[in-house]
């Protein structure tokens, strides 16, 4: 008899719902993708409904459904801080506590009642199950993982009381040796400089990561010195006289502010070398404290594998620094890191761990698919769907498709790509991309300003064809989920002169450092996608064809949205962002949109219809 699992995330951010058939991961989703909302925290009824249409099974042929962390001892953690701290945090404590005594503390109530939109025939209560939030974590990031046995550590804010945890798994075991427990976490350390530096925490972290290397690591000592104690085996205390989070309504505290020079940027303020320097800082520390644990858990398991997952684990220049340090043979990193990929962790943590089944022995590939878990659609039903929003477009067979893409490629045209099944995670991985000529030298500001409406030193990833990536990139090895960082081989760079090597800050971006400058950072580091013909057939035949025309397999992939928009979900989805920016061609499926056929009173201002975060 099957065993049918389905897994969920809710209630804090990026809900999400996973459903996992016999120990394989059949569907997966974030809600935002189908409300709209970005990172939607709701009971992800949409993304559960979609995971049973995907695998055509009733709410009723469910086995259980396990959520990704325990409420109630979350809640006394919040109940024990609290008490730590008191009197401070009072209107921390009075804004805090009703939401928990209405909602939080009750989420079984909460889940059954939300499972029963879906179906209220259905005993749910007697269905559901709780996982660790760092247990969750850690089994997405093993149990998917391609290796039989392999150290495992989780990064991220906090869970229920756990912010770091590392372990060993084996087979369809997991044993978590060692936890850091709040309020001492890496994950909310660099929150703080998130905060400080005027981002939105939980979302604005990789805006910091983009912005480190613009800047100078001077103030890394001083977070060495004041804020965090770091042991040699990486462990590690906070002096929380800095940090407001425990009790507060912000992250830092005056001392904080004054140790660094001013209160924190003010979101839409003015960007100053200072701000680039914290961020290099904050970046520079995380690597050193990442890269001692990793050498540490090397060192006490003599694992050659390490997986990885949590908030942090997306952190992919760190991911980088720790394959080329060489503790570790290989490393795995769940593309579902954060917080949305508890949903399959919890699915594979009840599924293994729970009822103890043994995991299909691992030969070679990992179990996430290529991270293309979520809804496609037919053909008919994209002509149908595009029709019905008012698109026009041409109908071709697929040898013309990719050709008429990489023609519009090669015109330094930014090209709408919706193919296949939706990712899940983060990343778009080809599936549902924007994407445009690495070889131009405007590719980078014009995408950033005018297709993607957000700051312009934000960095663009390379995806390109597996079998060439060495000849581009010092990596030798695969990244199929855009999460590790390496630099662009040396015969590919660009020779700077005296005056572009003199820039500073923001200055430096519009300088040309390669054969594929829009994806090139200022350090010669890139964001590298491997592509694989064995789990995105199209999207590798589209490089493959671009590397024919122009001898580049590379392309700029990113995701497809605008600033404040989830990433698209539906042909609809994809119209709209069409409409609403300057993407210049729409693929989707084997329809072809140019944006000089379209309807002009159909175009959006999307810069008015979303809120910029």
């Amino acid at each position: 008899m099957a065993s049918r699992i389905l897994g969920i995330s809710a209630f804090y951010h990026d809900s999400a719902a996973a459903l996992v058939i016999d120990g394989g991961i059949v569907a997966a989703a974030q809600e935002e993708r189908f409300t709209r909302k970005k990172h939607d925290a709701s009971f992800p009824l949409s993304a559960v409904r979609y995971c049973l249409d995907e695998a055509g099974i009733a709410a009723r042929d469910i086995d259980r459904v396990v959520f990704y962390e325990k409420p109630f001892i979350k809640f006394e953690r919040l109940l024990e801080t609290y008490l730590a701290f008191a009197p401070q945090g009072y209107q921390s404590f009075r804004l805090a506590v009703p939401l928990w005594l209405k909602e939080k503390l009750f989420q079984k109530r909460l889940l059954r009642q939300n499972l029963e939109e879906i179906d209220p025939e259905v005993n749910w209560e007697e269905k559901l199950l709780f996982t660790d939030h760092h247990q969750s974590h850690a089994a997405s990031a093993f149990f998917a993982s391609p290796f039989e046995e392999a150290a495992v550590l989780t990064l991220d804010g906090v869970g229920e009381w756990t912010t770091t945890s590392y372990g060993v798994g084996r087979g369809n075991t997991l044993d978590i040796l060692r936890e850091i427990h709040f309020p001492h976490s890496i994950g909310l350390l660099y929150s703080a400089f998130t905060y400080y530096t005027g981002f939105k925490v939980n979302s604005g972290e990789y805006k910091v990561m983009g912005l480190a290397p613009y800047g100078e690591p001077r103030y890394a000592g001083k977070i060495f010195d004041h804020l965090v104690d770091l042991k040699e085996d990486g462990s590690y205390r906070m002096d929380l006289r800095y940090f407001n989070y425990c009790t507060g309504l912000t992250m830092t505290t005056d001392r904080f502010h004054d140790l660094f020079g001013g209160p924190p940027r003010k979101p839409d303020g003015l960007l100053d070398q200072r701000h680039m320097d914290l961020a290099a800082s904050i970046q520079k520390a995380t690597e050193e404290i990442v890269l001692r644990l990793t050498r540490s858990i090397a060192s006490e398991t003599g694992a050659q594998n390490l997986c990885l997952a949590g908030g942090v684990a997306l952190n992919c220049v760190a991911n980088g620094k720790i394959l080329r340090d060489g503790k570790f043979k290989n490393i795995w990193i769940q593309p579902a890191a954060g917080d949305a990929g508890g949903a399959v962790g919890a699915a594979l943590a009840a599924y293994h761990q729970f009822e103890g089944a043994q995991r299909n022995s691992p030969c070679g590939a990992d179990r996430m698919r290529g991270s293309y878990l979520g809804p496609s659609y037919a053909q008919s039903d994209i002509e149908s769907r595009l029709a019905g929003s008012g698109g026009r477009f041409s109908v071709v067979g697929d040898d013309e498709l990719i050709a008429r893409t990489v023609d519009a490629l090669a015109d330094e045209k930014a090209v709408g790509w919706f193919q296949g099944r939706m990712e899940f995670g983060p990343r778009s991985l080809g599936a549902r991309s924007i994407l445009g000529d690495p070889r131009s030298a405007t590719m980078q500001r014009s995408l950033n300003l005018r297709v993607k409406y957000r700051e312009s030193f934000r960095p663009f990833a390379p995806a390109v064809l597996r079998e060439d990536v060495a000849d581009w990139f010092e990596l030798d090895g695969d990244s199929p989920y855009m999460l590790l960082v390496a630099d662009v081989v040396e015969s590919r760079r660009r020779q700077m002169t005296a005056e572009e090597k003199a820039l500073f800050g923001i200055d430096k971006l519009n300088v040309p450092r390669s054969d594929i400058p829009a994806v090139t950072h200022i350090d010669y580091s890139a964001r590298v996608q491997t592509v694989h013909r064995d789990t995105n057939p199209r999207f590798h035949d589209l490089l493959s064809a671009f590397k024919q025309r122009t001898g580049c397999p590379v392309l700029v992939n990113t995701s497809f949205n605008v600033r404040g928009e989830p990433i698209v979900c539906t042909p609809e989805d994809a119209f709209r962002c069409f409409m609403g920016s300057d993407i210049e061609v729409l693929v989707v499926g084997n329809c072809i949109l140019r944006k000089e056929d379209q309807d002009a009173s159909l175009k959006l201002d999307y810069k008015n219809v979303f809120e910029l975060d």
